[in-house]
């Protein structure tokens, strides 16, 4: 599978669960059982390659502009949520944390920002198919500590002044 599947897959189930994580997750497993074991490994490592790539200060400032604040195990579901945004969304991000002003629609913070289940989907999937767990992917473990220069998301301040346009449009008040 290469990266233009990945993201049509990606695409293609968002664009059917109508923008819902949890229906995308669902859906997401669907369409992966009616591939071979191989090609969900391949979408897994994808999927897995994009996640460690988000690992970085900046957009987790960013998820706590949008979130209202977020937690280690909040950005893990925030990353998740960010690829199943799809490819436009999720390189404008890694390049322009504070462009997601601009490309997102909108943002509830009830239902975006948190897809958990989609960083399951994969390893749902190919156990369905195999019966078998996930094995390694093969691909570089995750940095300990993210990409860039560490800050601190409780200073509403600081998060203004670095997200302008994402605090404008999401930021409290």
């Amino acid at each position: 599978m290469d990266e233009t599947e990945f993201w049509e897959i990606i695409d293609s189930t968002r664009e059917a669960a109508e923008g819902d994580p949890e229906d995308q997750a669902d859906l997401l497993v669907e369409r992966l059982v009616q591939l071979d074991p191989e090609a969900v490994l391949d979408f897994a490592r994808h999927f897995e390659a994009r996640y460690n790539r988000a690992y970085r200060w900046e957009l987790w400032g960013a998820a706590a502009v949008l979130l209202g604040g977020a937690s280690d195990d909040a950005f893990d579901f925030f990353r998740c949520w960010l690829i199943g945004q799809g490819r436009k969304i999720f390189e404008g991000a890694l390049h322009d944390p504070d462009g997601l002003a601009d490309l997102l629609d909108d943002f509830d913070e009830e239902v975006d920002g948190d897809a958990e289940d989609l960083g399951y989907a994969a390893d749902e999937a190919y156990e369905q198919l195999t019966g078998l767990v996930t094995p390694d992917l093969g691909l570089p473990p995750q940095t300990s500590e993210p990409e860039g220069t560490p800050f601190s998301f409780e200073d509403d301040a600081a998060l203004a002044e670095r997200f302008p346009a994402l605090w404008e449009r999401f930021g409290p008040g």
